[in-house]
């Protein structure tokens, strides 16, 4: 398949699912200036881990631990995105995308952490922002999507207060080279992660258990945030913003001890980062909850001000809800049908997320669209207004092999079509939400998964780097073209 006939041609099977969709032949459309995109992380494509002038990261060092990648594999080639970012973004435009969101990364453009820039990583991304421009794509540059410089990780990492000034230093770097050409900036993806997982479970990067830590970790986090929010403004750059991953939080029941948990679960996976950067306060609760880890201690007055500078947009990425429960014997005796985990974070300690019986996605995380409307509904109506974005949503699946050039996965359009309906609806009832970017553009490494997961709408054989667009891109270009979804049959 080749030329603009790419994403034009192909039939694309019946939805099978009716979940979050409504009845009586509607055709879902968007407002005419809806942003319609796709995501990607630089360490999850780019590869090249050697080249240019690159440092390790602490992903490059996580990822060479046995045991820490399902597959032990790393991201040093990944999906070659550095050599073949000229042919990618040529399918990007093919596809009809408005804008490309892509994080840049730090030890390529400052291999140390600190000092001055890499001139050929710099390089990189003024070649990559002018082909998106060429082709009439906006670039939403990330400025860190987990792939911390190795030495500052020497040096303490996200713990130490200092990492978050040489974040702020870092994005400056990147400004004065591509920031006549960028309008909206995404300064820290996914903090909680960046906190908890790689500083508290230890399943991602840089693997360390340390609960204390992780809590100081996740305040860096969000100080370096509003310090790169406002040294960007000072410099004159357009539309900042910072990336949560949001949940919308459900007691397995009515129980006290349920609901005691829902709401410790949710202080701690949203209201720890939306309260400081929309109220400029942690939340009460919380801080007593995280009492036995943290005296919080490390928050100086001046921080949360910092934090709470004023963004020009909010991005989201939602996945899945979390259905919680008290500890065994405390709540509602009621289950889900897979096992029960606790949540990888302190001040969760006992509470139990609950697996429901929905369908799942081959992360096992369960199919939900409905939560997105509400986490879009909770920000509208109970945080100060902010333009909204979904910046991921996606999905993997255990798509097939391509056959006749084709690699078909109703599982995710039906996946998309679900929650881009939710969008409509979030935005029917007043909702400013203003884009929407799938996860993922490209199959990837997909951290501690290795390459045994697949989100890309676009199929990539990785030992010759090929790229076939699946079903899933061929029907988003569709709904990109048409500005709106499929009509779906009254009932």
């Amino acid at each position: 398949m080749t030329g603009s006939d790419e994403f034009h041609n192909l039939e694309v099977p019946r939805l099978s699912s009716t979940e979050a969709r409504p009845s009586g032949g509607t055709k879902p459309t968007f407002p005419s200036d809806f942003l319609w995109g796709a995501a990607t992380s630089a360490y999850q494509i780019e590869g090249a881990a050697g080249e240019g002038g690159r440092s390790r990261s602490i992903w490059d060092v996580f990822s060479r631990i046995p045991g820490n990648v399902l597959d032990g594999t790393n991201g040093d080639v990944a999906t070659d995105h550095y050599r073949r970012f000229r042919d990618d973004v040529a399918l990007m435009a093919r596809m009809g995308l408005g804008a490309y969101r892509f994080s840049v990364s730090w030890p390529r453009v400052q291999p140390e952490g600190r000092g001055h820039a890499n001139p050929e990583g710099l390089d990189f991304y003024r070649r990559l922002v002018d082909t998106l421009l060429d082709h009439g794509i906006e670039p939403w540059p990330t400025l860190y999507h987990w792939d911390l410089p190795q030495q500052l990780e020497a040096a303490g990492g996200w713990p130490e207060r200092d990492t978050a000034k040489r974040f702020a230093d870092y994005v400056m770097l990147v400004h004065e080279a591509i920031g006549d050409r960028v309008r909206s900036w995404t300064t820290v993806n996914e903090p909680w992660c960046s906190a908890f997982l790689g500083y508290a479970s230890g399943d991602h990067a840089p693997g360390r258990t340390e609960p204390a830590a992780s809590v100081r970790a996740a305040h860096h986090l969000l100080l370096g945030h509003g310090l790169a929010v406002r040294r960007l403004r000072d410099a004159g750059a357009g539309r900042v913003g910072i990336i949560l991953n949001l949940y919308p939080v459900s007691a397995a029941s009515t129980s006290a001890a349920d609901t005691d948990a829902a709401r410790r679960v949710d202080g701690l996976h949203n209201r720890l980062f939306l309260d400081p950067v929309l109220r400029g306060r942690y939340p009460p609760d919380v801080v007593t909850d995280l009492a036995p880890v943290s005296t919080f201690d490390h928050v100086r007055g001046e921080d949360l001000p910092v934090i709470a500078t004023p963004q020009d947009m909010l991005g989201i990425n939602y996945y899945t809800r979390h259905t919680v429960a008290a500890p065994n014997g405390e709540g509602s005796a009621r289950h889900g049908t897979r096992e029960d985990r606790p949540p990888p974070y302190p001040g969760s300690e006992g509470v139990r997320l609950v697996r429901g019986s929905g369908s799942c996605t081959a992360m096992g995380w369960e199919i939900d669209a409905s939560g997105l409307v509400d986490v879009l509904r909770r920000l509208h109506s109970d945080y100060p207004p902010v333009p909204l974005y979904v910046t991921e949503n996606g999905a993997a699946f255990h798509d097939t092999e391509p056959h006749n050039g084709l690699v078909r996965d109703p599982e995710r359009i039906d996946y998309l079509d679900a929650h881009l309906r939710a969008c409509h609806a979030a935005i029917t009832e007043g909702v400013r939400l203003r884009g929407y970017f799938v996860w993922s553009l490209l199959d990837n490494f997909e951290w501690s998964w290795g390459y045994t997961r697949r989100f890309g709408m676009v199929y990539v054989d990785y030992p010759t780097q090929r790229r076939i667009p699946k079903q899933s891109a061929h029907w988003y270009a569709g709904v990109i073209r048409h500005n709106g979804l499929p009509a779906t049959e009254a009932h």
